[in-house]
């Protein structure tokens, strides 16, 4: 098969890609984004239609942590309805009858205080501090949902945790929770600095899933027989959730990031700066059904993160 992984230089595309090679996949196209702008419609479809690859995962989106989805939110709905529209109807048009459209737990609804269920998509009022982005991914799963009732298609959506590894992308205001903490904690140990200030209260509880774990989840779910899959998932709009089945606060990771990168300094919460959900712990009941569970547990996951920032990012 001819499989297209858009956003392959990417946290997560990356990472598709190394387990689609580890399993002797040879047929797999990629293109830089000097070659190829997702935000592009006509050169999208070009590109697709020249191609025509046999399944697309759709691993390219505009990502990041509470701050920049707090600063930039025009640029996380734009960019990301774009992206997705262009490569969903691209797909169709090229005759792609497998697609995996990757989404995010920001989807769901805020004070869910129980493992979020896929059936609760759509229930109540998102967090209003990533509510932009959340909505574009909703479209996201619209499309994928609306395209197959019309066409007859079999393009799935996935539901991931908030995810972290190897290729992070690291940004002491714009990135995710985990490799902010991280950049600012390796810094904060080369300056010999005294203290270190953590943004929010550090209450809230958030589930991490190491990038290895959720990109075998990727290749589990598009693997399915389709009869399978729809039968799983049909009524609930084809969708899957993928988490690592607990939480720890933010507190207490801040803690573990800073015994994995050995600064001895003091931490601080800043409690003015917004906290997001007190909560965000995903039900994944139905893909662990299937045989996956993550492998890779908090403790070994971050010092493969770390190791992979110091020889990776730290290098350049």
């Amino acid at each position: 098969m001819k499989i297209f992984i858009a956003g392959h230089k990417g946290m997560v595309g990356s990472a598709i890609l190394r387990k689609l090679k580890s399993l002797g996949h040879h047929l797999l196209i990629t293109q830089d984004r000097g070659a190829l702008n997702l935000l592009d419609q006509q050169a999208v479809n070009r590109f697709l239609m020249k191609e025509k690859p046999d399944l697309v995962y759709m691993a390219g989106a505009k990502v990041g942590g509470i701050l920049a989805n707090n600063c930039y939110p025009a640029q996380f709905i734009y960019e990301n309805l774009t992206i997705q529209s262009n490569i969903i109807h691209g797909s169709y048009l090229a005759g792609v009858e497998q697609l995996l459209f990757l989404g995010s737990s920001c989807v769901y609804p805020k004070g869910i205080n129980r493992p979020i269920r896929e059936e609760d998509l759509l229930t109540g009022r998102i967090e209003p501090t990533n509510e932009p982005y959340a909505i574009a991914k909703i479209a996201g799963i619209k499309l994928c949902e609306s395209y197959n009732r019309e066409y007859g298609l079999d393009y799935r959506a996935i539901m991931p945790t908030n995810l972290y590894g190897i290729n992070d992308s690291y940004h002491l205001n714009n990135s995710h929770v985990i490799p902010s903490l991280i950049l600012r904690f390796h810094q904060a140990r080369q300056n010999r600095e005294k203290n270190l200030v953590v943004l929010g209260s550090g209450k809230p509880c958030r589930e991490f899933l190491f990038i290895e774990d959720f990109a075998e989840a990727c290749i589990l779910i598009m693997n399915l027989k389709a009869d399978l899959y729809w039968q799983l998932c049909k009524s609930i709009g084809g969708y899957l959730n993928v988490g690592f089945g607990s939480e720890i606060s933010i507190k207490d990771l801040a803690y573990k990031i800073k015994d994995v990168v050995g600064y001895e300094g003091e931490i601080e919460f800043d409690k003015s700066s917004p906290d997001g959900v007190s909560t965000k712990l995903l039900d994944s009941c139905l893909i662990r059904g299937l045989g996956w569970t993550p492998k890779t547990n908090l403790e070994i996951g971050l010092q493969l993160t770390y190791k992979d920032f110091l020889s990776s990012f730290i290098a350049k």
